[in-house]
């Protein structure tokens, strides 16, 4: 007989022994062991999220369904793009999480080039439009091709030859930095403002290539959480706000 197949009988037979036998359980240094895996039936059952992609629809769920809340809730903003409404620690020391919302309203890829038409569609969909968009999409929108210069020695500033009129043409110095708006949480709230590095260069073919650089270090998003909390603790009833802790 193939001892392969002899030795899995031999360890089929062992676990249907150990399955059927009664559990042994022991104290050791004040702990408690058991010898065989054992699975709980009286675990309290949660509830699976629900999702949405707004912060209206967790007011909404929170208000019509306040009988499924239980007696203290968190409502926990983990970033500028998701929030989570969870329970207060059950008699386990667990939480159940009703409702889950996230966001990605911005397909802008910062840090990267863009060619003209890309870029100048980006600028027109993916930010908030000021006047600080229309002079850049002015100078994006008309410069010519094999005409980006450095200027300077800083890295920064930049100078193009852009069209002008019918036939007329003129240098211009890149403006830098450029303060924007893009959509980067929940349209409900104020977009944070922030700083960026524009940037041009030539491509390959010396067609003009753009990009945005963030320069704030990230302080947008502590902007952004504090704003979903001011909405949301404005929009929620007080008498429900009594049972919910904000957090962020």
């Amino acid at each position: 007989m193939d001892n392969t197949f002899l030795r899995e009988a031999i360890e089929k037979i062992e676990e249907l022994t150990d399955s059927a036998r009664e559990p042994h359980v022991v104290e050791i240094a004040g702990k408690t062991y058991c010898d065989k895996s054992m699975s709980r039936y009286d675990r309290e059952e949660f509830a699976e999220p629900l999702t949405a992609t707004s912060l209206n629809s967790l007011i909404d769920y929170i208000i019509g369904k306040s009988e499924e809340l239980r007696e203290s809730m968190i409502i926990h903003v983990e970033s500028p793009t998701r929030v989570r409404l969870l329970s207060g620690l059950t008699q386990e020391r667990n939480r159940e999480e009703l409702f889950r919302v996230g966001t990605n309203p911005n397909g802008f890829d910062f840090d990267h080039y863009y060619d003209q038409e890309a870029f100048v569609i980006n600028m027109q969909t993916a930010f908030k439009q000021s006047d600080e968009t229309e002079l850049i999409l002015s100078v994006a929108g008309n410069v010519e091709n094999k005409t980006v210069a450095n200027y300077g020695d800083d890295g920064v500033s930049q100078k193009a030859t852009i069209s002008k009129g019918i036939a007329g043409k003129e240098d211009v110095i890149v403006p830098n930095p450029v303060t924007l708006r893009p959509y980067r949480t929940f349209l409900e709230v104020e977009q944070p403002e922030s700083k960026f590095i524009f940037r041009i260069r030539e491509g390959s073919d010396g067609q003009p290539m753009f990009k945005l650089v963030e320069a704030d270090g990230g302080l947008w998003k502590y902007e952004a959480v504090d704003a979903i909390k001011k909405y949301l603790t404005e929009n929620l009833p007080e008498e429900l706000l009594k049972v919910i802790t904000i957090i962020g």
